[in-house]
């Protein structure tokens, strides 16, 4: 079922990306695919492929400040989830579904709790139910347990209602960014980990 989706979305799609990539050189230059390693099922690393939405460094070379790294044109991809597209090929690729957890930084699997890793026993997804329920407004806490939700209650009929949900919050535009940052702060670890750490 991803496989025959993931075709149709990139056949249908196909016209809207080349118009996005053309936007993007444009306005932002090249590259216009940003690709980065992410840990999937069971932690293993693939990459994943976004268009891109972020700068690194202004007109001058200056480095960009993590708040001011979003442009005007990557907030309004990102806000109509046009940004993720290109992950189609990933879901060809097997490395995720339409449905699951969000692919995280690979830095982040050192600092996960025992809870907190299990969000890896599925193949991660292109939307899931933390981006129903808040998207980068919620805590990691709070994503983290929405997406061990998913694992312990995953279902086509699930699915099918977080695609429904998904569709409603892309409508609405809601948290694409936490305040002050491109998308969120950098997770350091729960307090769980840090104290067990510690001991």
């Amino acid at each position: 079922m991803d496989v025959a989706g993931a075709v149709s979305v990139l056949i249908i799609a196909s016209p809207a990306m080349a118009a996005v990539a053309v936007v993007i050189a444009v306005r932002m230059g090249r590259p216009v695919f940003f690709s980065q390693a992410r840990p999937g099922k069971d932690a293993k690393i693939f990459m994943l492929w976004k268009f891109r939405t972020m700068l690194n460094v202004d007109a001058t070379k200056r480095l960009v400040e993590d708040g001011e790294r979003l442009t005007a044109l990557g907030r309004f991809l990102r806000a109509t989830s046009l940004d993720e597209l290109p992950t189609m090929i990933n879901v060809l690729r097997g490395d995720m579904s339409f449905v699951g957890p969000r692919p995280l930084l690979v830095q982040y699997l050192d600092k996960y709790t025992p809870r907190q890793a299990r969000r890896h026993e599925v193949r991660p997804g292109v939307t899931g139910l933390a981006q129903c329920k808040g998207r980068n407004a919620l805590s990691w806490e709070e994503k983290f347990e929405w997406d061990i939700s998913y694992v312990e209650n995953r279902s086509l009929i699930l699915d099918a209602r977080i695609l429904l949900w998904t569709f409603a919050s892309v409508v609405r535009r809601e948290g694409i960014s936490a305040n002050d940052h491109a998308t969120m702060p950098e997770f350091e670890g729960s307090q769980l980990t840090v104290r067990g750490e510690e001991e």
